[in-house]
């Protein structure tokens, strides 16, 4: 039996003749609101997001000094970074999979292992082919836990809270990327160059405590628990989630039926991807994911270097506007958390894509056509470029899982967000080779306006509206 709020007594009583079933999990999900275990699923979660975004930049950030205390030069420097990436790619792919075979809770803790072990090796690297090893293993962890944890917690989340709730979680990614640049500098301050280093990889390890925590409490998703028949268990986690807001005071609606998911049909299939009812949101999300992130890599990889080599700023100069623009973008996140319930994925994703269209203009024309290398205006444009992408990029994670049924949506997740694997590794070439062309800075600022518009008509053609919906009803 599953529980319902009844009369004014504050308890909770069985409904009478009515079994739990798959059909029903769902809808019992959708009409919690937003109390302490999703806070609580939300910190677990989010620290390991925040350690994802952390470690994901912590070698760029002292690379320099990698690069010298290892005696490698450029072109295996660039090997490593390439490693890296590589293993987030293959990673996302493979335990993308094993989590809509064996559970989100499983592959969740896996990732953290993976990678925090890895981080120490990355710690203790004695040599450039030491360090491109470790690297690539420290991806499959890294390229897999953040779209796990976005399927996951969109699986708890109800339809009236969903994209507001996962877009505040999804923040604490950017947390981490701000927060590896200035730990880095305080590290290497503290401690110098060699042991500064190590130390700021040696800290990607943390999530292994994180681990052993998940392990005693992150409980299975209700929804994959129900898909694969284990309805005593998929009941039992929401009937404490119903306790507890009952507890709180909370009158519980009853179920809405008419948004039931069906039955589940037969098991996990990665094909299921490309399947007629899905082929169209997987491709146009590949595409969403590759131009929204060719942009960001492009501008987060080069744009302190085009300050100092165009723009005539100092190096020191050059690193604060790249806080400065990180600040921004975390603040742009919040935004969207507030606007995302009001005026919906679709609409946001488009607008997102032209205020990028309109800062990568601005450079465009200002530089390659006008001729002002200012880095004033080089920064004025690199603003409004990525707080225009920040809107996908915050969003696309939560976006992402709701648009495929839960027996494939943590393949399907992980397969769309690994095309940002593949844009970090082709974006930072692209690049420069355009600066080191004809094109220069103002060619590379017309490429990012160019990416930021096909992202726009991919998404306000083949982008599917899933403000307050059920992910029953957006999936069957």
């Amino acid at each position: 039996m599953y529980l319902d709020k009844v009369g004014g007594t504050g308890g909770l009583e069985p409904r009478a003749g009515e079994e739990v079933s798959a059909a029903s999990i769902g809808a019992r999900l959708d009409r919690l609101p937003t109390g302490s275990f999703h806070y609580r699923l939300a910190g677990k979660l989010g620290i390991g997001t925040f350690f994802d975004g952390f470690d994901a930049i912590a070698l760029a950030v002292v690379l320099t000094y990698v690069m010298h205390s290892l005696d490698i030069g450029l072109s295996e420097a660039g090997l490593i970074i390439s490693a890296g990436y590589i293993g987030q790619f293959i990673g996302a792919l493979v335990v993308g999979a094993l989590a809509d075979r064996f559970g989100r809770r499983k592959a969740f803790i896996v990732s953290l292992v993976v990678f925090g072990l890895l981080s120490l090796g990355c710690a203790i690297a004695w040599n450039a082919q030491s360090l491109m090893i470790f690297r690539a293993i420290q991806g499959l962890g890294l390229g897999a836990e953040v779209p796990i944890a976005g399927a996951l917690i969109n699986e708890y989340l109800g339809r009236k809270n969903r994209g507001r709730f996962a877009v505040i979680y999804q923040s604490a990614f950017s947390w981490g990327l701000f927060a590896a640049p200035l730990v880095g500098l305080a590290v290497i301050a503290t401690v110098g160059e060699e042991a500064g280093w190590r130390i700021l990889l040696g800290l990607g390890a943390l999530p292994l405590l994180l681990a052993v925590w998940c392990w005693f409490s992150l409980p299975e998703s209700a929804r994959w628990l129900a898909s694969r028949g284990d309805l005593t268990a998929a009941d039992r986690y929401i009937s404490r989630i119903e306790a507890e807001s009952v507890a709180r005071g909370t009158v519980l609606g009853p179920v809405d039926t008419a948004t039931d998911s069906p039955a589940p049909r037969g098991r996990f299939s990665p094909a299921e991807v490309f399947a007629p009812q899905y082929r169209v949101r997987t491709v146009s999300l590949c595409a969403v994911w590759f131009l929204t992130f060719f942009v960001i890599y492009g501008y987060s990889t080069w744009l302190p270097t085009m300050y100092v080599r165009v723009g005539g700023l100092s190096a020191a100069s050059s690193l604060t506007l790249t806080i400065v623009l990180s600040g921004v973008q975390i603040l742009v996140v919040y935004v969207v958390a507030v606007l995302i319930e009001r005026v919906g994925r679709v609409r946001l994703l488009v607008n997102g894509f032209a205020l990028a269209a309109i800062g990568g203009l601005t450079g465009a024309v200002g530089i390659g056509l006008l001729g002002h290398t200012d880095w004033r205006l080089m920064f004025a444009a690199a603003l409004v470029l990525a707080m225009g992408m920040t809107i996908p990029a915050g969003m696309l994670y939560m976006y992402t899982a709701e648009l495929f049924p839960t027996r494939i949506r943590g393949f399907a997740t992980s397969l769309c967000s690994s095309m940002n694997r593949l844009a970090s590794i082709f974006s930072p070439v692209i690049v420069a080779a355009m600066l080191g062309g004809a094109l220069g800075a103002g060619g590379v600022f017309g490429a990012f306006a160019i990416a930021a518009v096909a992202a726009a008509i991919v998404a306000s053609i083949f982008g599917i509206e899933t403000q307050r919906r059920s992910l029953e009803e957006i999936s069957p």
